[in-house]
């Protein structure tokens, strides 16, 4: 408590400048997780796809893009547990040690049994351990700030450049050690080393669980040791069991509302690890010079872009709140994120059209400049998209809703992975340039939408 009082001090001699310094011990805590998540993902779907024989599963490509889109779906579907669980009965903090645990173990038991069987316990044991994990560290960022505090968007967003150091690095390290370390040739056969990727992942999540556990006392004194839930209904009986109030139900409702859109979004941007990875492994031209660059490696593009943009981003964000006009409603700055990831699948069409969507008849390679391009604008998107959205649940739930309306936000992020994976499963029947086209225009169509009705949103949250 001595250090959270020391900050509380500085803040009253320099109030809303200086972050609290809990929310960077969050973020090394989330840059190791997403280092285990994103490497673990960066090489998920070659290894389903890569035949028996060169260490792969030898899944058919349509099925594992189902089991892709089906993981990465119920990652986001098992917070709403881990919240309830959390408010209720374990605490914030504990709650992410036990969801840390698990998912180590599942992707040391990746590393372990490469079978069917051993996919499908590693999976589970990992969908089971972001359900504790996910929904508390974004909520325990929120509570290091007052309800109202401008600093809260610009917080999240250096909270994302942890999510993104952790993943640029991940796919870079894990990819590395699949496709090109651990690569071995006998008789012509290519056997790959996916399974030390997976051992990687399990040891960045092992270091992000060393270092909360050793700094949060430090750091974060009691903010997340009671169940908020539980807690309020032993001191504030009559507060807690009391109806929501007409305000709180139209937050609610806003958060609900804006969930639906974000499906739309996530959907196309969870290409990147299925349809997106599939593609470029096999239409892009990945050489510079005489060196072949591993897959993988292309999902580091996004967080690279991330870290280079969000301290641009935040400070724009932060400028805005301080002029007269205010910042950009949230909403409609995910409005522009949605149309920005339509456009990123735009420019993927005329390098579709010119390579096909048949691997067996290539006539030529896209330049790998396109999918920087994609990766780009999509990264601008998401910027505009994911943290601000993390930081509106934080302003808009009843405290005592908190993680549960955060694992619901994360849901529609679920939902959105089913859809992505059921996509990507069809470019084997309809091709990459009909399911490119459809994403990029329903994404640039509801983007479009959310811009009508932001001023309404505004509204029902009633923030002033």
């Amino acid at each position: 408590m001595g250090a959270l009082s020391e900050t509380q001090v500085m803040h009253d001699h320099h109030p809303k400048k200086k972050h609290p310094p809990g929310l960077y011990l969050l973020f090394f805590t989330e840059l190791w997780e997403r280092f285990s998540y994103y490497g673990m993902r960066g090489i998920l779907i070659l290894y389903l796809t890569t035949e028996l024989v060169s260490g792969g599963l030898g899944f058919d490509r349509s099925v594992a893009m189902l089991i892709y889109g089906f993981f990465t779906g119920t990652v986001y579907f098992t917070p709403m547990i881990g919240g309830v669980l959390s408010d209720r009965f374990l605490g914030r903090r504990l709650a992410i040690t036990i969801g840390g645990v698990t998912m180590a173990i599942g992707n040391l038991i990746l590393f372990a049994i490469n079978t069917k069987l051993g996919l499908y316990i590693g999976l589970l044991l990992l969908i089971i351990g972001n359900g504790f994990f996910k929904p508390n560290i974004s909520t325990l960022v929120g509570e290091l700030y007052d309800p109202n505090d401008k600093r809260k968007d610009a917080a999240f967003t250096i909270f994302y450049m942890g999510i993104n150091y952790g993943a640029l690095f991940s796919p870079l390290v894990c990819g590395f050690l699949a496709e090109k370390y651990f690569t071995t040739t006998i008789n012509g056969v290519v056997h790959y080393g996916f399974k030390y990727g997976f051992l990687a992942a399990s040891i960045g999540m092992i270091i992000g669980q060393l270092i909360f556990n050793l700094f949060g006392n430090r750091y974060l004194g009691d903010i997340g040791k009671k169940p908020v839930g539980k807690q309020a209904t032993t001191k504030t009986t009559k507060k807690t069991k009391a109806p929501l109030t007409k305000k709180e139900k139209k937050r609610i409702a806003v958060i609900l509302i804006l969930t639906c859109f974000i499906i739309f979004f996530w959907a196309g941007f969870e290409q990147a690890g299925s349809s997106l990875t599939l593609y470029t492994d096999k239409f892009v031209d990945k050489s510079i010079g005489g060196w072949t660059m591993p897959t993988s490696w292309f999902q580091s593009l996004n967080p690279f872009f991330i870290i280079v943009l969000a301290p641009f981003l935040s400070s724009l964000w932060m400028k805005l709140s301080n002029t007269k006009r205010g910042d950009l409603p949230a909403p409609t700055k995910m409005a522009l994120g949605m149309i920005l990831l339509g456009l990123g699948f735009m420019v993927l069409v005329p390098a579709v059209m010119h390579t096909g969507s048949d691997e067996h008849h290539i006539v030529q390679k896209a330049n790998l400049l396109v999918i920087v391009l994609t990766y780009f604008l999509h990264t601008v998107g998401e910027l505009c998209l994911s943290p601000i959205g993390l930081s509106m649940v934080s302003k808009l739930a009843p405290a005592r809703l908190a993680s549960l309306l955060m694992g619901v936000w994360l849901a529609g992020t679920g939902c959105a992975n089913y859809l992505a994976g059921a996509l990507a499963a069809y470019t084997e029947s309809l091709g990459y340039l009909e399911i490119f086209m459809l994403i990029g225009a329903i994404n640039i169509g509801f983007g479009l939408i959310l811009l009508l009705l932001s001023r309404k949103l505004v509204a029902m949250m009633e923030l002033e």
